[in-house]
């Protein structure tokens, strides 16, 4: 199945930033893919190409990726004549393209269009039936770079695994998200109810505790106290001051007191105390991106899953460096860290092979493309990020693994509580 046009153009993501998307038309018709950004992003992933005239959507236009689709990609994939079936072809095709380990030149953002769905991914990466349908990680209560006050931990998510079905997890979490709302509204004043990038509440929360109190409270309300579990992002590089190694909690205030910033041994003994308290099944980046130390440290103390995400990037050799580190025990993947499907699906094979879990994840400047629902089904992943029950570009990737539920019928199973060992089911 050749590939006869490829044509990309300037779109907007959820921040009201530029993107790519990109149409690529082949004999059977018309495919269409948009790609997302990050906010908090690893200084190890994938290029993201933008233009830097700052008098123009202040430096983050996406024109020149839009040209290198239309000018040098479009051109040379069709020319080469690849059949657009042969995945593995196209990307390395691509890769050789740009010819840069990051994809400076061309850019992940542009390299990322026209993405197919599921069971081509499932084909792709092998993997076995029936299909296994993620759990949703629903980031109910934003903090850190995704929100204002003084929250540092920059997400709190709510885990609907005891659920007995992908349907009945997004109930309970969008039930829970409501009470969450409600409360929030009536502790902190009626503008606590406004939503961070991911849709999350962002009240003026102080301390993770407090945040993780009010989730509690929520759950409780729903009627879920103990068969709903929370999961949370600390996104800890935003505030690591390397040259003094240690984490200032306090990072967004500019008047920070120096003497009360912590150890990754003092930070690591807080998580250790929250997961005795509270119902935390997953911690995402609990300590900075090159602070090695830290995160093996840690893993040897816990037996909660333990996502890396900027400590890996979605990168061969950081997830290779991780798993013989012992570092963590998940990978976070995001598609547009490492630039092509091909790649995307060694990395979770790769993470598979080594006993980790994998952990789909969307990126906080979204856009209303669905790919990553087709890829955590296609690759067994069990479980995925897509942000709270809340704002369409979200609920965008939830939305479509309920049609994938409904149309697999009995040829899929919910992950539910063997989310990090999905892959095996």
């Amino acid at each position: 199945m050749a590939i006869t046009k490829i044509h990309a153009r300037s779109v907007y993501d959820s921040r009201g930033n530029p993107t790519v998307e990109v149409d690529v038309v082949t004999d059977t018709g018309l495919n269409r893919a948009i790609v997302p950004s990050g906010a908090s992003t690893g200084q190890h992933e994938a290029c993201e190409l933008r233009d830097g005239d700052k008098s123009k959507w202040g430096g983050k236009g996406v024109t020149k990726a839009v040209e290198n689709v239309n000018n040098i990609i479009g051109p040379a994939l069709i020319k080469e004549n690849i059949d657009v079936k042969d995945q593995s072809k196209v990307d390395e095709f691509l890769i050789q393209l740009d010819g840069t380990p990051n994809k400076t030149k061309l850019g992940a953002n542009a390299i990322l269009g026209g993405v197919p769905l599921f069971a081509h991914v499932s084909d792709l990466a092998g993997t076995k039936k029936p299909y296994v349908l993620p759990v949703p990680f629903m980031n109910v209560l934003n903090g850190g770079s995704h929100a204002g006050g003084r929250l540092a931990f920059q997400e709190f998510m709510i885990v609907p695994s005891a659920a007995p079905s992908f349907t009945e997890a997004m109930r309970q979490g969008a039930e829970v998200y409501q009470q969450l709302k409600g409360l929030a509204k009536k502790k902190y004043g009626q503008s606590a109810g406004n939503v961070g990038d991911e849709g999350g509440v962002a009240p003026d929360i102080q301390s993770a505790e407090e945040a993780l109190e009010l989730i509690t409270a929520a759950i409780e309300a729903a009627g879920y106290t103990g068969k709903m579990n929370i999961a949370m992002d600390v996104a800890s590089t935003e505030f690591y001051k390397e040259d003094e190694k240690k984490y200032d909690l306090d990072f967004k205030n500019p008047d920070s007191d120096k003497s009360k910033w912590i150890t990754y041994e003092e930070l690591a003994a807080m998580y250790s105390d929250l997961c005795k308290k509270y119902p935390i099944v997953s911690i995402e980046d609990p300590f900075a991106e090159d602070d090695w130390e830290a995160w093996s440290y840690f893993y040897k103390t816990q037996d909660i899953q333990i996502v890396a995400d900027d400590l890996t990037v979605t990168n061969p050799l950081r997830i290779k460096k991780a798993i013989d580190q012992k570092a963590a025990n998940a990978l976070l993947l995001k598609v547009n860290q490492i630039g092509t499907l091909t790649e995307s699906i060694q990395a979770a094979k790769d993470s598979f092979a080594d006993g980790w879990g994998v952990m789909v994840s969307h990126r906080s400047g979204e856009t209303e493309d669905v790919t990553i629902a087709d890829i955590a089904v296609g690759l067994r992943a069990g479980q995925i990020k897509t942000g709270a029950p809340a704002r369409s570009e979200r609920l965008a990737k939830l939305n479509q693994i309920l049609r994938i539920e409904e149309e697999l019928g009995s040829n899929a199973v919910f992950a539910g509580e063997s989310f990090r060992k999905a892959i095996n089911m």
